[in-house]
């Protein structure tokens, strides 16, 4: 069966991001090592707070000042935090042409609202999705339930009229236990030759 939509994690699906960048870039700015900053900010629980919505952008800011002794302000934090990002100019291709042969398409992201922040910014392609789905606005992350009811309300379908694009497969398998189909991506060749056994770029 064609799907109807299709549903993009952002992560490793459309962008790579390496939160290692941030770690060498804030440490002259911090008490810690760039290792010690990673153990901050590679989904530490204050980070997953942050991804759940839990905690404001100015409060995960305050919290991660207190625990790393950056010295910058919001706007230096923010930019230094967010900018971890790069596209995947294939899977940004497969988003344009599912766009162009008027295919609705969706983000499904955990995420937060500094990397939200970035990513609009400085991503074009990002503008262009008919929703978004992101944790930190619904206060739930995947691969937990309620976030796949918020993705089949906002885009109107269920079941095998969904197609779930996503890199982890905890994250699949609780969509295809809802009859959703997916693609775990491993590389975007093979993700791009499975939307097409989909009969998406036929």
């Amino acid at each position: 069966m064609k799907p109807k939509a299709v549903v993009f994690d952002l992560g490793k699906v459309l962008v790579h991001f390496d939160w290692s960048i941030a770690a060498r870039k804030m440490s002259p700015r911090c008490n810690l090592s760039p290792e010690q900053l990673l153990r901050v900010f590679d989904y530490s629980p204050l980070v997953v707070d942050f991804e759940l919505g839990r905690i404001t952008d100015e409060q995960f800011y305050n919290e991660a000042v207190k625990l790393t002794g950056f010295q910058g302000d919001f706007e230096e934090f923010a930019d230094l935090f967010g900018n971890i990002f790069s596209e995947m100019p294939e899977m940004i291709g497969l988003h344009a042409e599912l766009r162009r042969r008027g295919v609705p398409t969706f983000i499904f992201s955990n995420t937060n609202g500094l990397a939200v922040r970035v990513i609009r910014a400085g991503f074009p392609f990002f503008a262009h999705f008919n929703g978004y789905v992101l944790s930190y606005e619904h206060g739930a992350m995947k691969p937990h339930a309620p976030l796949y009811e918020v993705v089949e309300r906002m885009t109107g379908h269920s079941g095998s009229n969904l197609l779930y694009i996503d890199d982890r497969l905890e994250n699949v398998e609780v969509g295809r236990a809802r009859g959703w189909q997916v693609i775990l991506q491993e590389q975007p060749e093979k993700t791009i030759a499975a939307v097409r056994a989909c009969g998406l770029l036929d």
